[in-house]
């Protein structure tokens, strides 16, 4: 199996599914893939914070870009790291304090997820 199929297999693993944007990429370029390397190794990752604090954070970062795609994907990653609903919403409080309304916005199609 062909390294970068390897490390999307792993990163699919840990967050739970795959994102099509990855799929995609590996089709176009397969090197490519490998600077998602470091995202497997530092952001799905447990270290000195947990994974799932840093997909929360991440959850965050992209909503405050407005990047709807990326809240459900972020949002998927969390909670298959754990997040419970308690966390995610008081992760939206944070959104909401710092990048506003659109920023919720942005975690409409993300927040249907949670139960």
């Amino acid at each position: 199996m062909p390294e970068e199929d390897k490390l999307l297999e792993e990163m699919g693993e840990k967050i739970g599914f795959t994102p099509q944007i990855l799929e995609t990429l590996k089709d176009l370029d397969p090197k490519f893939v490998h600077k998602y390397g470091i995202c497997n190794r530092k952001v799905l990752s447990d270290g000195a914070l947990p994974a799932k604090v840093k997909a929360l954070m991440a959850l965050a970062v992209v909503a405050s870009k407005q990047c709807e795609v990326c809240t459900v994907s972020q949002m998927k990653n969390a909670l298959n790291n754990g997040a419970t609903k308690e966390e995610i919403m008081e992760t939206m409080d944070v959104i909401f304090i710092t990048s506003g309304a659109p920023a919720i916005s942005a975690c409409r199609d993300a927040l249907k997820l949670v139960k």
